[in-house]
């Protein structure tokens, strides 16, 4: 079974933590061969590939994103899976940093930002977004 939007459960449980605190969400994306645009999208039956939708979300995207003060922090493709299920396989994986969870919600009931995530939805095979807390890091790990 493939994640590509939240349930309402995992919705509800993101909007019932606190929103005027800094947060980061890593996110990591498999990405599909082909995207899949639904019928009477003008991308539909065009062959994109997955990547090139998904790079087509993040320019589209951009401006509600930097406006709500969002940035990304760290990028990175995954090379191997050293620690965890060896089938889980991921194309990009990227730590996205909002001043609060009240400016993520802003963007995902954008109505331009809910245009734009159509190219996310035909890009992506499988992800996880993941809501984290920032912290300084200590001397070793854990701290």
């Amino acid at each position: 079974m493939s994640s590509i939007d939240p349930t309402r459960e995992q919705f509800d449980a993101f909007k019932a933590l606190p929103r005027d605190e800094p947060i980061q969400m890593l996110n990591l994306i498999r990405l599909n061969k082909t995207a899949n645009y639904p019928e009477g999208h003008p991308n539909h039956g065009k062959g994109m590939s997955g990547l090139d939708a998904y790079r087509e979300y993040g320019r589209a995207s951009a401006a509600v994103f930097r406006e709500l003060g969002g940035k990304q922090v760290w990028a990175g493709r995954p090379d191997c899976v050293v620690t965890g299920p060896t089938d889980e396989r991921w194309d990009l994986a990227f730590i996205a940093e909002y001043p609060n969870a009240a400016a993520f919600l802003a963007m995902v009931v954008n109505p331009d930002y809910r245009e734009h995530v159509k190219h996310r939805q035909a890009a992506v095979e499988d992800s996880r977004l993941i809501r984290m807390k920032p912290l300084t890091p200590g001397k070793g790990f854990g701290e």
